[in-house]
């Protein structure tokens, strides 16, 4: 099923322009969530989730003159169940005692803060995988339920491509949001690293965690990536970073054995979408960013793994039989990641980024396209895919953004377009015109 609701820039702006009833609009998402999240099981129950959330819209709907209206001004935002919201217990999708991370007096994440300050309100914890990983909860895809929505950012992903909420927080590591939004068929953004604060999230390898977020459109996750992000620049502004939008960029592809890592059908429907940017005018060259992708890779499973590991150790020796086999597994593996490799993977962030800049400038790139997964959604809610096309842009810590680009076997696929580090607000200038000529948002 495809989202019905209105999206986020649209709804936000009639919002601040007093067309629509903060009040009324939380009721109608709390309608929505009622008839859809049964099935799709995206948010966490709550005992009165309703009267809560029209609470707030009615606090927001008092707190603001009609001509200071913030940004997100009454929009119910849905928050990833690692991220602290006050007055919600964070349990991480984990059978552990929420206690050890700080119960319901973990102090509220820097994100939801900016979240609030922009006018918006919880709409409610959304279902991880346990502890961002890769053991999923029970989440479904939308648009094929017997399908995984993705992770571990899932009901993130989920609760936005059914309509329950114009706006989610997800986190990424690996692929957690890119890969999600392209499986459920929406727009999934992760910032460059550290563009927004981490404060407040669970920690699963802090070199290269990074905040995200879920929309409909492009121009909801400009807006939503304006009120998040630290120094952000709005096009046309004293220092705006967007560059020249009314030029087409030059879209380069990485050929090499980074794309050979899509499945078949993924990467017909890959080559098609360049084809048809191609065909818009687009100038499409070919490069070769990752010609060492085994070692690169190799490099953020190390890191990954061993962070999550030394992050885990002490929880992980009092409360092992709590963790589902493969959390545990991936603890272990990461125990085995010496100290001295876990430095050496931290410093070729670095040197992979630059590596990626220099291979942009020699071939004239301006921002990277490739497939946001292998292909569509596994048909199986057990597994959330594979996120071996993000894993070395999210090592890099350079800004992604993927766009629904068509479906295979009847389920959506994404593009997705990568920049340089620190170019987010250029990179979502520019994929709008991708998004527009791909016929999509």
């Amino acid at each position: 099923m495809t989202v019905t609701e209105t999206p986020l820039a649209e709804v936000a702006a009639a919002l601040r322009a007093g067309e629509h009833d903060p009040v009324a609009y939380a009721g109608r998402l709390c309608d929505r969530v009622d008839e859809r999240d049964p099935e799709i099981r995206a948010f966490y129950e709550e005992c009165d989730r309703r009267g809560r959330v029209q609470s707030a819209a009615e606090g927001v709907a008092d707190s603001y003159d009609p001509d200071g209206r913030p940004p997100l001004f009454g929009v119910p935002v849905g928050v990833k169940d690692i991220v602290h919201v006050d007055g919600f217990t964070t349990r991480a999708g984990s059978a552990l005692p929420p206690e050890l991370f700080g119960g319901d007096g973990a102090p509220e994440a820097a994100v939801v803060e900016r979240l609030r300050e922009a006018g918006a309100v919880v709409l409610g914890k959304t279902v991880t995988t346990e502890f961002a990983g890769f053991a999923p909860g029970l989440t479904r895809n939308p648009h094929n339920t017997d399908h995984t929505p993705g992770g571990s950012s899932s009901g993130s992903a989920a609760a936005v491509a059914a309509g329950m909420t114009p706006l989610a927080l997800g986190t990424q590591t690996g692929g957690s949001v890119v890969r999600p939004a392209a499986f459920c068929g929406i727009v999934g953004f992760k910032p460059s690293f550290d563009r927004v604060p981490t404060d407040g999230v669970l920690t699963r390898s802090a070199s290269v965690d990074h905040v995200g977020l879920f929309t409909q459109d492009v121009a909801g996750a400009r807006l939503a990536a304006s009120a998040l992000c630290d120094g952000w620049e709005r096009a046309g502004g004293p220092g705006d970073r967007s560059g020249d939008t009314g030029g087409r960029p030059t879209l380069g592809v990485p050929e090499g054995p980074y794309l050979d890592r899509a499945d078949p059908e993924g990467l017909a429907a890959f080559r098609e979408q360049v084809a048809a940017l191609a065909d818009a005018g687009y100038e499409v060259v070919r490069a070769r960013p990752f010609e060492a992708y085994e070692r690169v890779d190799r490099q953020h499973l190390d890191l990954t793994t061993g962070e999550v590991a030394r992050e885990h150790e002490a929880w992980f020796a009092e409360y092992e039989p709590f963790y589902r086999t493969t959390t545990a597994e991936t603890i272990r593996e990461g125990l085995s990641v010496s100290d001295e490799r876990l430095a050496g993977t931290r410093a070729g962030r670095e040197r992979t980024r630059e590596r990626v800049h220099g291979r942009m400038d020699a071939a004239g790139v301006d921002l990277w396209v490739c497939p946001a997964a292998p292909g569509p959604a596994p048909g199986s809610i057990a597994t959330t895919g594979d996120s071996v096309m993000n894993r070395p842009w999210t090592y890099a810590g350079l800004p992604a953004v993927t766009v629904p680009a068509g479906r295979v076997d009847g389920l959506p696929v994404g593009l997705q377009c990568v920049g340089r580090f620190g170019s987010d607000e250029r990179l979502l200038a520019r994929v709008a015109g991708l998004a527009d000529a791909l016929g999509t948002v």
